[in-house]
């Protein structure tokens, strides 16, 4: 990079670990700690969360994806839209609790349910979690190592070390530098100020792809070029689509509803100043999220043009090159294997494809094919091999987001583009790790004391307890292999503890049905679903599937698995492979849902001998001794529309403005005009491919970049209001040491002696 790509690059990022460093003035305890105190914000938590909840990660996994699929499914998954909507309007899961003032989502447990829960459900968890979120560090490594040109490894003192390696210790250690400090106080203020800078970067980047490519001559032509059955643009004309199809979705969708609560906790849904408060912040998503959506979609796009489109032939034939002489380094240990690998992609003259001319392209039939079939030619052929040819295949399709970057960004945005990565590595990792860590202190560790622990010794364990989770997240990226999608491994890597987690928290903060039964049975049966599925899948190629063949068993598991899913295809196709494991990821979460639910409700009907005390989890009616519980909503045909987008007592004339605005835009805007309105029109009347084209270049990109830009604006103002209350709210809080997290009786500590105190005796259990 140039002397100008670094100073944009460096600044920025020094004063973020500034405001990391200068907020530990402001922790007093273990709340300040976890939950910020619970003083934040809706914008500060608004614009936090969307710098943790974005990740280099997230930007390689949706150009990997949308390499594949292109953008005709985006018209379907505007059906999430009502659901995500509703659900953030009407502050679902979130808004309950909230009001439970759980530290964590182990005391939530613990509460509800029993201790014994409360520990199996957090460690499975933060396993889960921590597997899932280790491979970030490596994703980002290696494509900082891809970006910046730099080599696999690296002489330091006499010493040759590996570039991967040291990259993960650096941002591990950035992590640490955040986190130590204060905590959530440290990560809430500097994911908001990197969420504020995040918003002018997404509006040049998106600009410059924009007006460098341009839609109508260049992106269009190559999305709507493509098989029958494989549009990448006609959302009709997709039946074809593996892996990211209409099942998929309809498994997303599900699991956005089952799982709403699953991952809350450890993370910003604690730190409101009240359950309002972070009911509003929630809402405020749907505009914090436009341009963000328009950069990562401008970025995928690109990709597929630039490595599609004849009139870049040759720029993408010279990044393919470099590609793959990088890729097969890390992939082929052979020396010899990798020379002659090498020696045969190289010698794949320059791919041209002339759309209108040529037969238009398809999954199996593509530019990338020569290179693939070469890859497969080579290295396939034995289990050792096949594994060899996944990882070629993995890292070719999620590197080649860095280095086509690498080699068409100008100076200046070459230096944005940096800044924008490292930020999102750092408040993701660090965001990660401090969920992970608190779990395992707050659900794992503190359960197995009697006594509450001094507030100056629980921070130190919190710190501590971060360190070595960083050191885990080190090895697992170090030895880490990765072979599918990485969209698919987190989806099964999750499902160990989604797959059961879903009527656990639903039926806990919505019913008095539910005991601790019901819930060790929907991690027994959900959860360990999806670890079989797990297993079969990391070891098919190398281990089950010669296993099979070994015993001849190939050809009729073959036939069972295409006769079961024969009834759902195309969307489910289930065919004998000697690579992949026949059932994606997606298919197995289904399944792990589907039978914690059952495992939940059998489980406590059996056992159930009394509805659970709901009052007093969520401190209502005479348990409400911080005076924050409202009287319920009234009922009433008139009332009716402000119940469906969450309207209460508690709305001032701004916030209920705020809610319609997202009501208007989501529902009445994308689902009802841009969906609904649209589907009814292709039903009397078909588009062609060119409608289509025109439907979302103005859809996603004109109209999401007028909101961006407004939003853009309105979120910093609101930010910076925020940041200062913030910083004024906790210095004049004063700590509980009781508030800690610890439970006894069902009943947390600080509440123990508050209804004591109300009620001049022990509450009963």
């Amino acid at each position: 990079m140039h002397l100008i790509d670094w100073i944009i690059t460096i600044v920025p990022i020094s004063i973020i670990l500034f405001l990391a460093v200068y907020s530990k003035k402001y922790v007093r305890g273990v709340v300040d700690f976890l939950a910020a105190g619970r003083v934040a914000g809706r914008y500060v938590i608004s614009a936090g969360d969307l710098t943790s909840g974005l990740s280099v990660i997230t930007l390689v996994a949706l150009v990997e994806s949308k390499y594949q699929v292109g953008y005709a499914l985006t018209f379907w998954e505007y059906l999430e839209v009502p659901v995500v909507i509703i659900m953030g309007l009407t502050g679902y899961c979130v808004y309950r609790f909230r009001e439970t003032r759980s530290l964590s989502i182990g005391q939530f447990l613990e509460m509800r349910y029993n201790r014994p829960l409360r520990i199996v459900a957090s460690t499975i968890r933060t396993l889960s979690e921590m597997i899932t979120n280790a491979i970030g560090p490596a994703v980002a490594a290696n494509f900082f190592i891809y970006f910046l040109g730099l080599p696999h490894k690296v002489m330091i003192f006499g010493t040759n070390l590996p570039t991967f390696g040291l990259i993960v210790g650096a941002s591990l250690c950035l992590c640490m530098v955040v986190i130590w400090p204060a905590g959530r106080i440290s990560l809430l203020i500097s994911d908001a100020f990197q969420g504020l800078m995040c918003y002018p970067i997404f509006v040049v980047l998106a600009g410059y792809i924009l007006l460098h490519f341009g839609w109508h001559d260049t992106i269009g032509p190559v999305m709507m070029d493509r098989a029958n059955g494989e549009s990448f643009i006609n959302p009709f004309d997709i039946e074809k689509l593996r892996d990211f199809n209409i099942f998929a979705l309809f498994v997303t969708i599900m699991g956005k509803v089952m799982n709403r609560a699953s991952w809350i906790g450890n993370d910003t849904t604690n730190s409101g100043r009240t359950p309002h408060e972070q009911k509003m912040a929630g809402i405020l998503g749907t505009w914090r999220n436009l341009y963000a959506a328009l950069m990562m979609l401008m970025v995928a796009v690109m990709i597929i043009a630039l490595m599609t489109h004849q009139k870049f032939a040759d720029q993408s034939h010279e990044i393919r090159q470099e590609l793959i002489q990088k890729v097969s380094l890390e992939a082929v240990p052979d020396d010899a294997l990798r020379e002659q690998l090498n020696d045969k992609l190289s010698a794949i003259p320059v791919q041209s494809h002339e759309i209108g001319v040529d037969a238009p392209f398809s999954q199996d039939v593509n530019i990338d094919t020569p290179y693939m079939d070469t890859a497969l030619e080579t290295l396939g052929g034995t289990p050792e091999g096949n594994q060899q040819y996944q990882k070629f295949r993995t890292l070719y399709h999620q590197m080649m987001l860095p280095v086509a970057l690498k080699n068409i960004l100008p100076v200046g945005l070459m230096g944005l583009f940096c800044l924008l990565m490292i930020m999102l590595l750092i408040s993701t990792d660090d965001s990660r790790v401090f969920n992970a860590s608190s779990t395992i202190v707050q659900d794992i560790i503190i359960p197995f004391f009697k006594k509450p622990l001094a507030p100056k010794q629980h921070l130190l364990l919190l710190r501590l307890t971060s360190t070595g989770v960083c050191l885990f997240f080190f090895v697992v990226s170090i030895f880490f292999v990765q072979i599918d999608y990485i969209i698919m491994f987190t989806v099964i890597m999750t499902a160990l503890w989604l797959g059961g987690a879903g009527p656990i928290m639903i039926f806990g903060l919505y019913s008095r049905f539910g005991n601790s039964v019901g819930a060790f049975g929907a991690l027994i049966f959900g959860s360990g679903f999806s670890a079989v599925g797990l297993y079969l899948q990391r070891n098919w190629a190398e281990t089950v599937y010669p296993w099979l063949v070994s015993n001849g068993w190939d050809a009729s598991v073959g036939h069972f698995l295409e006769t079961v899913s024969s009834p759902f295809h195309p969307y489910v196709v289930w065919e004998m492979d000697a690579v992949k494991f026949p059932i994606n990821s997606y298919e197995l979460y289904f399944m792990a849902m589907i039978s914690g639910i059952a495992a939940y409700v059998i489980g406590s009907a059996l056992t159930q001998r009394k509805p659970y005390n709901l009052d007093r989890l969520l401190h209502r009616g005479e348990y409400d001794v911080s005076n924050e519980y409202k009287e319920p909503f009234q009922w009433s045909l008139r009332s009716f529309y402000k119940k469906l987008i969450g309207i209460t007592p508690e709305y001032t004339i701004g916030d209920r403005i705020i809610a319609w605005s997202v009501f208007g835009y989501a529902i009445v805007y994308k689902f009802g005009f841009c969906f609904v309105g649209v589907l009814i029109w292709n039903a009397i009347s078909p588009w062609s491919v060119e409608w289509w084209s025109n439907y979302f270049f103005i859809t996603s990109l004109v109209v999401t970049a007028i909101l961006g830009i407004i939003s853009t604006f309105w979120f910093l103002i609101g930010g910076i209001i925020d940041i200062r209350k913030l910083f004024r709210d906790l210095a004049a809080r004063i700590d509980d040491p009781l508030d800690n997290g610890m439970v006894e009786g069902h009943v947390s500590l600080v509440d123990k002696k508050a209804f004591e105190a109300r009620t001049h005796k022990p509450q009963d259990d």
